[in-house]
């Protein structure tokens, strides 16, 4: 386990066992529970080099670093997030080679672990080599340290001009991971005002979790309150099965979309533009209503294969169901 002294602060130890704070970052005996599995997305099959990984054509997914501020319970990467021994990060000089190769990449996500834990002069590397190739209209840095250790962002005057510079070059995203409302504090919201005061997107991945903001009045709140800082949602995902994950964090996924469409109504339009998806070892799909009372609708959003790109299609879910497995797709 890894927490932050800030994020622990944010707990209500009086109520700590249902405390959401303390779900996330403390360990549960649940998690001796190991059924599911550790790579439920692919990612092992979509791995092109050492560290990076090229599902979709538009897009890099780049493995920095295996380290994050606070190592979160419901991690769909723990497979090998916090080794020691860096087995699994990319190397950036081959990162731009295979990009400029692959002309239809047009955008890379620098991820991890968590890319904001590299180091400023290794974070200055990957933008330097990358800002270089034409073919990427914009790079995005996938991090949770706005969320766990927003003291990283700006009490690091190198970093935010690192960030400034290239972003002259090539539009930087951070894609963070708010996931409920206590976390939303002053600190991470100033995190975000010194980022996006230099014209970074700031854009929120959260997932579905029991017990966390499995409720429609909670996950509303966290997406306006979002919203309002200039942070705009960006996926909602379906908790994946993953070992020491899955029975402890997932909610069906009928229950979920009812969740979703709950706190959907409490948003204008900005906070409304978001997707509740599951990330699939095919593609992201979209979870988009019941079609009858057997029969859910679902699209794919992105696909891996060619033939699903924008595939709409019908699946029956029990009310317990909370993934879905290859072979029920239709057609696939």
């Amino acid at each position: 386990m890894r927490v932050t002294r800030y994020y622990l602060s944010l707990i209500d130890w009086e109520h700590y066992l249902t405390d959401p704070i303390f779900r996330m970052a403390i360990p549960s005996i649940r998690e001796t529970d190991l059924s599911g599995e550790l790579d439920t997305s692919g990612e092992h099959s979509n791995t092109k080099r050492q560290g990076l990984q090229h599902k979709y054509h538009q897009t890099a997914l780049v493995i920095t670093t295996q380290e994050c501020a606070m190592y979160c319970r419901h991690c769909f990467r723990r497979r090998i997030v916090g080794k020691e021994a860096a087995s699994e990060t990319a190397d950036p000089a081959e990162v731009a080679r295979y990009v400029a190769e692959h002309p239809e990449i047009n955008n890379v996500l620098l991820s991890g672990g968590d890319a904001f834990l590299m180091e400023d002069e290794e974070i200055e590397r990957y933008l330097q080599l990358l800002c270089g190739i034409e073919s990427l209209d914009f790079i995005r840095f996938g991090s949770r340290t706005p969320v766990t250790f927003p003291m990283r962002i700006y009490e690091d005057p190198e970093l935010l001009d690192i960030l400034g510079e290239y972003n002259l070059r090539k539009q930087l995203m951070v894609v963070t991971h708010f996931n409920h409302p206590h976390e939303i504090s002053g600190e991470a919201k100033k995190a975000v005002r010194v980022l996006r005061e230099r014209g970074i997107i700031v854009r929120n991945q959260a997932v579905l979790l029991k017990g966390i903001n499995d409720d429609g009045e909670i996950l509303g709140t966290l997406l306006r309150r979002l919203t309002a800082i200039g942070v705009l949602p960006y996926y909602i995902f379906q908790c994946r099965p993953v070992k020491g994950v899955k029975h402890q964090f997932q909610v069906p996924i009928l229950e979920g979309y009812a969740i979703v469409e709950k706190a959907k109504t409490m948003q204008n339009g900005q906070g409304k533009a978001f997707r509740y998806v599951m990330s699939h070892p095919t593609g992201k799909i979209e979870f988009l209503g019941p079609a009858s009372s057997e029969d859910f609708l679902m699209k794919y959003h992105q696909a891996k294969f060619d033939e699903d790109q924008g595939r709409i299609f019908r699946i029956h879910l029990s009310d317990d169901q909370c993934w879905i497995g290859a072979g029920e797709i239709p057609g696939r």
